[in-house]
């Protein structure tokens, strides 16, 4: 960040993960957008957007620059899930498309093409004072109070009934909710339970071990993921989900350079006789129904492509659940 922005980059705070909604009166549910997670900083002069790695993406939405368009605050600090859609539905697919340039020329021509709004679910810095310590319930008053929704920018919606929210977001096959204790604090670069998420579909990050072709182009991805002792685990392929031809044409070119002779895992996978081993490095976000007593993901579904770290594809999300 330039020196000239005042406001310290933080991580947010995260969900823990729960099969059921929790119990007692004090909890909203909102939705869980398949999205970016994303924090607006303005600190009276120039607007930000950070990831939740603390990587920057202001060029990558302009959309959100002019803040005084949707926000009447001095200084803030928003957190919030950046979304686009595949026809009616969030699509992580989509919000990378956006999210992955770099030409500026390229994100100009974007903004039609990918559409994309700021979901806003919390605030923890208003006119140069945290309001972290404050509870949620404040904080979503304070919201209200300051944000002006647009085409581009919306407030999320609270809901009492979990369980109705919940199996509404299992009926049209979205990814789940979160639910909040209303008298939480938030807890910069903390994970625990007065936010819960409840997924309909599980995902995770892994990375490609292996391939097989089909006419000469990558049909299907060998998945992994590291233990905590640095080996990697076959945890199944998959050749389905949002992958374009053009995805899938950017693949085979990608594994072409990185083929090895050895492979990478350390358990024998089912397609070992047609696969051919890659070097453990392109990664990508997968979606898949639950593990098998085996520990290969039932029905698996590519999402997209990402630019993630080898540390985020381990057994750590499965565990970590």
């Amino acid at each position: 960040m330039k020196s000239n922005m005042q406001l310290k980059l933080i991580c947010p705070f995260e969900p823990i993960s729960t099969s059921s909604a929790p119990a007692g009166g004090n909890w909203v549910t909102q939705i869980k957008w398949d999205g970016v997670r994303m924090l607006l900083y303005y600190d009276g002069h120039e607007t930000k957007l950070f990831n939740r790695k603390l990587n920057e993406r202001t060029n990558q939405y302009p959309e959100f620059q002019d803040i005084r368009s949707f926000c009447c605050a001095n200084s803030v600090i928003l957190d919030g899930e950046v979304i686009a859609f595949d026809q009616s539905k969030p699509s992580f697919h989509e919000v990378m498309r956006r999210d992955s340039l770099k030409q500026l020329q390229r994100i100009k021509q974007s903004i039609n093409q990918v559409p994309v709004t700021y979901m806003i679910f919390d605030i923890l810095f208003y006119n140069g004072e945290w309001v972290t310590d404050r509870p949620l319930d404040y904080r979503l008053q304070l919201l209200e109070s300051i944000i002006s929704p647009n085409n581009n920018v919306q407030i999320v919606q609270n809901f009492h009934d979990g369980a109705a929210l919940f199996n509404l977001m299992k009926q049209n096959r979205m990814e789940g909710v979160v639910y909040k204790d209303l008298s939480s604090t938030y807890s910069i670069n903390g994970k625990d339970g007065r936010w819960k998420k409840h997924k309909v579909m599980n995902d995770l990050f892994a990375i490609v071990g292996g391939v097989t072709f089909r006419h000469k182009v990558v049909n299907s991805l060998l998945l992994g993921i590291y233990t905590n002792e640095q080996d990697l685990v076959y945890i199944g392929h998959a050749g389905t989900g949002k992958l374009t031809q053009k995805d899938w044409a950017s693949i085979t070119e990608e594994v072409t350079k990185r083929q090895i002779s050895q492979r990478p895992f350390i358990n024998e996978p089912q397609r070992s006789k047609d696969a051919i081993w890659v070097k453990p490095e392109l990664t990508c976000k997968v979606e898949y129904l639950e593990l098998t007593p085996g520990g290969t993901m039932r029905h698996p579904s590519i999402q997209a492509v990402v630019d993630v770290g080898k540390n985020e594809c381990t057994v750590d999300q499965i565990k970590g659940e």
